[in-house]
């Protein structure tokens, strides 16, 4: 399942705006960050039709090798934030029946990054009932991390940076200005300006790796039991996350089976 590494990119946003279309009513400045205004003014996108629940990329193990996630992980590190120590993905959990979420957010520097970081932290305490280890990683280098860990807050072991966004290319997450900016499942955040805006209180957009083409990068969400996938997703589109509660079923089905 591993891909090959992409390309550098230099992010350069479109400057025309989209024919015919009318821009969204702009999100009331100061309180959404830079990011947000970007995607909403300057691109000027026009609100589309979200995705389908038939059309989305969730997977369970019917009809997926159960251990071919697992096979693909061989070998890729990330940093634990709170040591900045390279550590072995795989190694997070007990492979043989531990149940683990791992969480592939997009960038440090990403507000929906830090959304989606809010609500993992909101359920910290179901998945450690559960048994459930969780693992939130997202890309960029552990300075980048700390950033988001101290000023969100989220607690910083239960977060991991991967730099070069080996896990989300092993996994083949996908990538892209397109999947960026102008998939229909990105129009899920305008319906979530609220949860987006108290979790981005203390935002700042330095967070951003240093590599620009990061910002390029979707994430997806993945359960393990062992070395078994039981569920698998890609975002769609930048802020089209997994439902938490459709999750944290799986994770309380995976301990009881």
């Amino acid at each position: 399942m591993a891909i090959a590494s992409l390309p550098s990119l230099t992010l350069s946003p479109p400057r025309s705006s989209v024919s015919g279309s009318k821009s969204p009513p702009k999100p009331s400045v100061g309180l959404i960050p830079r990011f947000a205004r970007l995607v909403t003014s300057r691109l000027q996108m026009p609100i589309l039709r979200a995705a389908s629940p038939g059309s989305s990329a969730a997977v369970t193990t019917g009809g997926v090798d159960a251990t071919a996630a697992w096979d693909a992980l061989d070998g890729v590190r990330v940093f634990a934030v709170d040591t900045g120590e390279p550590v072995f993905l795989r190694d997070l959990w007990d492979q043989n029946e531990g149940v683990a979420v791992v969480a592939l957010m997009r960038h440090f520097g990403c507000f929906c990054c830090w959304e989606l970081a809010s609500v993992l932290k909101e359920s910290i305490s179901k998945f450690d009932a559960a048994g459930v280890k969780l693992i939130a990683v997202g890309v960029g280098a552990p300075d980048k991390a700390r950033m988001l860990a101290e000023r969100l807050p989220f607690p910083m072991d239960y977060l991991y940076a991967d730099s070069e966004r080996k896990a989300y290319g092993a996994l083949g997450l996908y990538f892209g200005l397109g999947r960026t900016f102008f998939n229909p499942a990105s129009t899920k955040v305008f319906s979530r300006w609220e949860s987006i805006k108290k979790a981005n209180k203390n935002y700042t957009i330095t967070a951003t790796p240093d590599d620009r083409s990061s910002v390029l990068q979707q994430g997806g969400m993945f359960v393990f039991k062992g070395k078994q996938l039981l569920y698998g997703r890609k975002d769609e589109g930048t802020g089209d996350h997994a439902p938490l509660d459709e999750i944290l079923n799986i994770c309380n089905n995976a301990k009881i089976a």
